[in-house]
């Protein structure tokens, strides 16, 4: 069996892959962006309908930057406790 120190050498770990929300909400806003991208298709232009794909992929990469900031912190923060619990002066 392989380690988790094993996969994260060999740079087999992709978290942001492995999270799926089992948020009920998360499901259904995703229905509403699929359908409300279904109605500005047909309302559009496919030039104006491109160009909103492309900001809403800008939006995207902005989000995967905040996330992954998000992990970073959360992780440094984690890490931060278990050097704090793990001391033994206190």
């Amino acid at each position: 069996m392989k380690s988790f120190l094993e996969d994260l050498y060999y740079g087999k770990l992709y978290p942001n892959e492995q999270i799926v929300s089992d948020d009920p909400k998360y499901r259904a806003l995703n229905r509403q962006i699929s359908e409300m991208m279904r109605m500005w298709r047909q309302k559009l232009s496919e030039e104006d309908f491109r160009q909103l794909e492309a900001m809403l992929d800008l939006q995207g990469e902005s989000n995967s930057i905040h996330n992954m900031e998000t992990f970073v912190q959360g992780f440094k923060l984690g890490a931060s406790m278990m050097i704090e619990v793990l001391d033994e002066k206190e």
